[in-house]
């Protein structure tokens, strides 16, 4: 009889851990708002970024600016391992907290001191791998065949933030000033930051964690070691490097496109913000409406490789185009090269034992974190060497803006991208195909094979197992992915 009580206690504390009375259950819902808050308070600094980046490095700006976020992107790089592996330990909830905080924190220092600004912005890499700990969360809570589904859901809001954000920061900042615009970011960012803190619950419950007093080894925090585990299982490798050439590009862009798109292709502020929702909105449907029809008809594999095509023409495109309408049709494109990084994290997913997510999807982020070091950085260095730099912000009225000379190759960073791009294209081709069989499982990392009772576990609950054995606790959202 007390053995029977004992053991409802423990499952009764296990549910809890997910399903507080107060809060409720860990949903996908929760990482969906928390990455929407983010990046919609990031996204109404677009305009208010590119003066304020000019008026602080007026020579060399795309130089400056690539190696502000190459310093931002490898300390990410360096820190997402160790991060991944503790919320293993000790759960999702901190350090997102953790993360959100950090990632948010230069916001209101772009009025208060520019040049703490972008020091900031530099020093918060260190815990700026928000996706890294939000793909855990999400894998806690979804079964394997739900993942791929929910991963595009999240980065389809991520898209999402930037429909609109833009274009209300250019509005808000054209009418009242960039201290508004800053103003109403920072507010954004403490909300998001409150909604972790009051509302989202904990995703990992404790049968699924490491003891408190389980230390943590210098080979799951130094992040080098996590690149030499991965040379020790083909698959990942190959996922891996995968990720490496084909986000190395798209961190560049990221960092440099705006001030390009300003710069060489004239764009204007409203034009800016335009762009971007358009491309937030087509990539929302590719995330969430063909990424679920692709992922079931051609497969995990074939995905990827459809989204490195789409990224290759994409980046030609932007690199050979001189005119702006050649800039939107290549912004379509973009939008459907967005499932790309879905599809990977998904694959990588299924790699993992179910307490290993964290380590696994940390060990993703930290490529990208160093991508996101490298990319900028090699970005502004090529546009240093080709002599584009940002002139003038605001042209004169009634005279034409000063206008970078012609060349016949206008983007010379995107054609070394869609090179980058075609190498992933090519090693992808060699990873094998995760959907030939239902029962064969090709893939499993290093992590997920650390110990040989996370290989049972795995093996006895599939490779993720339910964060509780209630059906109710799997998100119903994702429980019927047919459209």
């Amino acid at each position: 009889m007390n053995r029977e009580k004992t053991t409802a206690i423990e499952e009764a504390n296990d549910i809890m851990l997910v399903r507080s009375p107060q809060r409720g259950r860990a949903t996908v819902t929760h990482a969906v708002v928390v990455i929407f808050l983010e990046f919609f308070a990031w996204g109404l600094l677009t305009t208010p970024m590119l003066t304020v980046l000019h008026e602080t490095f007026p020579q060399h700006t795309f130089l400056m600016n690539g190696l502000v976020h190459g310093v931002k992107g490898f300390l990410s790089f360096l820190s997402a391992p160790l991060i991944g592996a503790l919320s293993d330990i000790w759960g999702r909830k901190s350090f997102l907290l953790m993360t959100v905080f950090f990632t948010c924190a230069p916001i209101p220092f772009m009025r208060i001191s520019p040049w703490w600004y972008f020091a900031l912005i530099s020093i918060s890499g260190i815990f700026a791998v928000t996706f890294s700990v939000i793909f855990a969360y999400v894998a806690d809570i979804t079964e394997e065949h739900e993942r791929s589904t929910a991963y595009g859901l999240v980065s389809a809001t991520f898209a999402a933030s930037l429909v609109t954000s833009p274009a209300i920061g250019a509005y808000l900042s054209a009418q009242y000033g960039d201290s508004l615009v800053v103003l109403v970011a920072t507010v954004i960012a403490v909300a998001d930051i409150a909604f972790v803190f009051f509302v989202v619950p904990e995703s990992l419950p404790d049968k699924m964690r490491t003891s408190w007093g389980f230390p943590i080894s210098w080979e799951q925090a130094d992040p080098f070691s996590s690149l030499r585990r991965v040379g020790k299982d083909t698959t990942v490798l190959l996922i891996c490097v995968t990720v490496f050439l084909s986000y190395l590009p798209e961190a560049g862009q990221y960092s440099s496109f705006f001030l390009y798109l300003t710069q060489v292709i004239e764009f204007t502020p409203a034009a800016i913000a335009a762009f971007i929702a358009m491309v937030g909105i087509l990539s929302i449907i590719a995330q969430t409406l063909f990424l679920s029809v692709l992922m079931r008809t051609i497969g995990n594999k074939n995905t990827v490789l459809l989204g490195l095509g789409f990224q290759l023409f994409q980046l030609a495109w932007y690199g050979l185009g001189s005119e702006p309408w050649m800039m939107w049709a290549a912004g379509t494109v973009a939008a459907m090269s967005s499932i790309t990084f879905p599809a990977v994290s998904a694959l990588v997913s299924h790699c993992a034992s179910s307490d290993q997510q964290g380590v696994a999807q940390g060990m993703i982020t930290g490529i990208r974190g160093l991508c996101n070091g490298l990319g900028p950085a090699l970005y502004g260095f090529i546009f240093f060497l080709f002599n584009v730099e940002l002139n003038d912000m605001q042209p004169v009225a009634g005279r034409p803006p000063q206008r970078a000379e012609k060349s016949m190759i206008p983007g010379p960073p995107f054609l070394f991208g869609a090179c980058a791009v075609l190498f992933a294209l090519l090693v992808a081709v060699f990873i094998p195909d995760q959907h030939r069989s239902a029962d064969v499982k090709t893939c499993k990392t290093g992590a997920a094979s650390s110990s040989s009772s996370s290989s049972a576990h795995a093996q006895s609950a599939g490779p993720l197992a339910t964060p509780t054995s209630d059906a109710e606790d799997i998100e119903p959202l994702l429980q019927d992915s047919s459209l």
